[in-house]
């Protein structure tokens, strides 16, 4: 019976590639679900044989912790050089949809205070 090994729902893009180069290299059979026509069914990664289960599981946190401390080691880099996003890149980019998002929190701000201020 198969096993579920990973739940891929915001999984970036690079990490899956690694992932599965990774389990093709060891040969392990595994297969994929998607998230359905609608996107509301939950997309993983399955594994065939359930007895292989204890070893991939150990490979797959092994592959965890040496991504975490790569990618943590990027972002300081990165960081180090002033080349992180910032909310002012976001911002520039797309300015319509900050300003979207700050209007819709200002409302519900509005909306959540507004009863405490008739009060008074």
């Amino acid at each position: 019976m198969a096993k579920q090994l990973l739940k891929l729902r915001n999984v970036p893009a690079d990490e899956l590639a690694e992932i599965y180069e990774l389990l093709e290299s060891h040969e392990i059979e595994f297969y994929e679900t998607s998230a359905g026509n609608w996107g509301i069914s939950m997309p993983a990664l399955w594994l065939v044989n359930e007895a292989d289960y204890p070893e991939v599981r150990a490979m797959l946190d092994d592959y965890s912790k040496q991504r975490y401390q790569r990618v943590r080691e990027e972002y300081e880099y990165l960081k180090g050089a002033g080349k992180t996003r910032t909310f002012m890149d976001m911002a520039k980019e797309n300015p319509f949809k900050v300003a979207l998002y700050l209007a819709i929190v200002f409302v519900l701000v509005y909306f959540s205070i507004a009863p405490f201020l008739s009060m008074v």
